[in-house]
């Protein structure tokens, strides 16, 4: 069983929105820090948001910062990303991640995750 499975990604123009979901499969993996990065064609693996796992402390990247909202849902099993306001270099793979251990503060770096779905494409169109 895959431990985290996004869903809700796809095909929308400047300006419009989409929700990524992501469920986590086990206690085990939704109890720690989640997160979404992303991942365009040629580029690094990049932080999109962080959250806690009461969902009290979140983090965002500069760039989605007043666009993008996370959220945890469902007693905590589910990360959602409420993305508005899409532009086209948000076009990127988008993958969610939980890490191994229960963290202070959450990372911020791929590396640190342990866990990952399969990702979910966004593409943004101008």
């Amino acid at each position: 069983q895959e431990p985290l499975v996004e869903s809700g990604g796809g095909s929308v123009q400047t300006g419009g929105s989409l929700r990524l979901s992501c469920v986590a499969s086990a206690y085990t993996y939704s109890s720690k820090c989640m997160a979404w990065f992303r991942q365009a064609p040629g580029k690094d693996r990049e932080m999109v948001a962080t959250s806690s796992y009461r969902g009290g402390n979140t983090h965002y990247a500069d760039s989605v910062k007043g666009r993008f909202t996370v959220s945890r849902e469902n007693t905590k099993t589910t990360i959602v990303l409420q993305m508005n306001d899409l532009r086209p270099d948000d076009t990127a793979i988008y993958y969610c991640a939980a890490e191994a251990n229960n963290q202070r503060a959450c990372h911020t770096e791929h590396y640190d995750y342990a866990y990952w779905g399969q990702g979910t494409q966004v593409t943004v169109s101008s």
